[in-house]
């Protein structure tokens, strides 16, 4: 029978306001799942840390060496179709920095509405500064690009879902590298100021393309030979190119378990980082409906074996393992405690 483990990033709420959001989110089949376990633990993280819990985990899921870093990159290029080769590579993401009052920002990667026609156009205008500076450049698709940088193998880097809607001052890249990095940063950047696909953009209500954020670097080595079968919905690009699926609705995603038992449901990610919290009970309300209660029914019905759960926020990660015994434990009443610091 299938053994079923949803990772859900954001779904733990906050500690400031988590008495009130799980008060106010029906979720009698969440509440179940996490109330009658046959396991389940809890495990504090560094906010300042350079890696979220759920990153690090996914990470060790799919048996990358990981040691505070995430070295997603080369077993990235791969899910393209792409060939590392030699040497270290970084993923770099498009991205849009603005300028707030005393501070640096970089908007949601989610909402930039990157076309790949301007992605491309904005890749070809950069790559001439990527090669003078001695970087390979290798486009895979709007949101993501691959950076050859062997030299700079030690730049410490942070996830761009560490970074997005913080002092970003604390997050761009450090370490004996970073001169070299923030030269090529402002030369792209001068390459883009004003340039037509971002002056197009910007005429049709979106964000410039101003700047790039790499992270994520690895080289051939990095790869697993055999990864988990990974299947995601609302997932990042980069991600998805490491999936066996990428499901377009939750009924695609809860049957891709059948040959992908690893899930990663990004759903509530974009809501969570802009602390929009209404949207976040909206996107977990939802999920009550369309994945909670089909994965309950389906241990009620003996069609999966065992389900796990692994819910994080930016400085905590909670696992909950459930069966179909233990969903038996009638001693048990339903909560959603669990949720709460």
């Amino acid at each position: 029978m299938t053994q079923i483990t949803l990772v859900l990033p954001f779904a733990l709420p906050p500690p400031e306001i988590a008495r009130d959001l799980v008060r106010a989110l029906q979720a009698p089949a969440l509440s179940a799942l996490i109330s009658r376990t046959s396991s389940w633990s809890s495990l504090a993280f560094d906010p300042s840390a350079r890696a979220l819990p759920h990153e690090l985990w996914l990470a060790r899921a799919l048996g990358l060496p990981t040691d505070g870093m995430l070295p997603f990159a080369a077993a990235a290029m791969r899910g393209y179709g792409l060939d590392p080769l030699d040497g270290t590579w970084f993923i770099v993401n498009p991205a849009h920095i603005e300028i707030a009052r005393s501070h640096l920002l970089m908007n949601d990667m989610r909402h930039l509405q990157l076309s790949d026609s301007h992605s491309r156009i904005l890749f070809d205008a950069a790559k001439p500064y990527f090669d003078e500076a001695g970087k390979t450049l290798l486009y895979a698709d709007a949101h993501t690009w691959f950076m050859r940088a062997d030299d700079w193998a030690s730049l410490d880097t942070a996830s761009p879902d560490c970074a997005t809607g913080l002092n970003l001052t604390d997050w761009l890249p450090a370490g004996d590298a970073a001169f070299a990095y923030r030269k090529l940063q402002n030369d792209v950047q001068m390459a883009w100021y004003e340039h037509p696909a971002n002056v197009e953009r910007e005429a049709s209500g979106l964000a410039a393309i101003n700047s790039f954020w790499p992270w994520g670097a690895a080289s051939a080595r990095d790869i697993p030979p055999q990864p988990p079968a990974l299947a995601t919905i609302d997932a990042p690009a980069w991600l998805s190119a490491l999936a066996r699926r990428s499901a377009t609705s939750f009924t695609q995603f809860i049957e891709a378990a059948r040959e992908a038992p690893l899930l990663y449901c990004g759903s509530v990610s974009e809501a969570a980082i802009a602390s929009d919290w209404s949207g976040w009970l909206m996107q977990m309300q939802r999920l009550e409906a369309e994945l909670f209660a089909p994965l309950l029914a389906a241990l009620a019905e003996g069609n999966a074996g065992q389900v796990r759960l692994v819910l994080s926020r930016r400085d905590a990660q909670a696992e909950f393992t459930t069966t179909r015994m233990a969903q038996r434990k009638f001693w048990c009443s339903h909560s959603l405690n669990r949720l709460l610091p």
